[in-house]
């Protein structure tokens, strides 16, 4: 008995046959229209009954056409937004669930209608010094803030590992700014395609939190102009009160760099991340939203789910904000379970409720 082999249609057969449908089509479509009015003798005619058999002919090929035209203009917006989505993975790396006893959750939001881009960033290494975080804020949002973040987050992610003090990481923070920048003027805004003057440039800067986490919960950390993190203790504080450096990029950085002592992260207690454009979102009334009063309402009763609580956080502020906020908002969360307490239980999923069309968002939003 002789077999026949068949072989599945590869990649790029594929892509040839959706090709030739992309330009087959309109041109059968034009056809039929060129053929109706050469060949069809009701198209010479003039009565009332002709006329109106050539305007329905001619509606249904310009139908016909317009379809098309829609489908492949939503197939390549789609073919983008899935590239975007996958640039800002390979820069915000989805975090693991936990890095040396403290668990994790992060979440973001662009400013960019139908984007999933942005200028916010979030890294969490553990390395041989502590686990290292780092959480900064580009000025701008969307493509043109991309290359900035990934100059940053690159030069994090080495000097994470190789420097063994905060300040020393900070330094190269900022030249890996300087080198980026100095790169953008002398080749262009290549995020947008159009030059990068050098007024443009010199008001670029980033916002930048660098908190290093001990064994013991030690929490060390090195602000340059970004919002101190919450602590939740049954409450929600903030971290210190302590005055942050000017932003990366603004100012050189003196010579001097202090590390700042915040104290300890002790078991079941959370640490919350942000940037500025959570605390910054206003309401139709232009009221702001109210981050630090949701964060206390969800450190009401231990513990806190750290995924559970991006997803309230983020639910009231697309309420508040009633749509997508003006700015970039990232939220990180960090719960300490090094050493269980008595009041921390085993997380339980709650019972599901129907979703309102917010928090379907938020859900597509964190992949949860």
């Amino acid at each position: 008995m002789i077999r026949i082999k068949t072989r599945a249609p590869c990649r790029a057969e594929r892509q040839g046959a959706r090709r030739v449908l992309t330009l087959g089509l309109p041109t059968v479509w034009g056809a039929v229209a060129i053929t109706y009015k050469l060949a069809c003798p009701l198209a010479t005619q003039d009565s009332m009954g002709a006329r109106i058999v050539s305007s329905a002919v001619f509606f249904a090929v310009g139908t016909g056409l317009i379809l098309h035209v829609r489908r492949a203009l939503l197939r390549e917006l789609r073919q983008v937004r899935e590239v975007a989505g996958a640039a800002q993975n390979v820069l915000l790396r989805p975090l693991p669930p936990r890095v040396e006893g403290l668990t994790l959750a992060a979440g973001r939001l662009s400013a960019s209608r139908g984007a999933s881009v942005g200028g916010d960033l979030y890294e969490v290494a553990a390395t041989d010094h502590g686990v290292r975080v780092v959480m900064g804020d580009v000025r701008g949002h969307g493509l043109a803030a991309m290359g900035t973040v990934a100059a940053v987050l690159g030069s994090f992610r080495e000097a994470a590992h190789d420097e063994p003090e905060l300040p020393l990481v900070l330094r190269r923070l900022e030249r890996a700014l300087a080198r980026h920048l100095h790169e953008r003027s002398r080749t262009g805004d290549t995020a947008i395609g159009t030059p990068a003057p050098d007024s443009a440039l010199a008001e670029e800067f980033v916002t930048v939190l660098l908190l290093e986490i001990a064994k013991d919960g030690g929490i060390s950390a090195l602000n340059c102009g970004h919002p101190w993190p919450h602590l939740l203790s049954g409450t929600a504080r903030h971290l210190t009160d302590s005055e942050p450096l000017p932003p990366l990029g603004s100012f050189p950085l003196p010579a001097d760099l202090p590390v700042l002592d915040c104290g300890r992260l002790l078991p079941g207690e959370v640490l919350v991340l942000y940037t500025d454009g959570m605390e910054d979102a206003r309401d139709a009334a232009g009221t702001f939203f109210p981050l630090r009063a949701v964060l206390a309402e969800a450190a009401r009763v231990p513990p806190v789910s750290p995924q559970g609580l991006i997803r309230a956080v983020y639910a009231e502020l697309l309420r508040h904000s009633e749509g997508l906020p003006s700015d970039d908002t990232a939220l990180l969360v960090l719960r300490n379970d090094r050493k269980r307490v008595p009041l921390q239980q085993p997380e339980e999923e709650p019972e599901p409720e129907p979703e309102h069309e917010s928090e379907r968002h938020v859900r597509s939003m964190t992949g949860r």
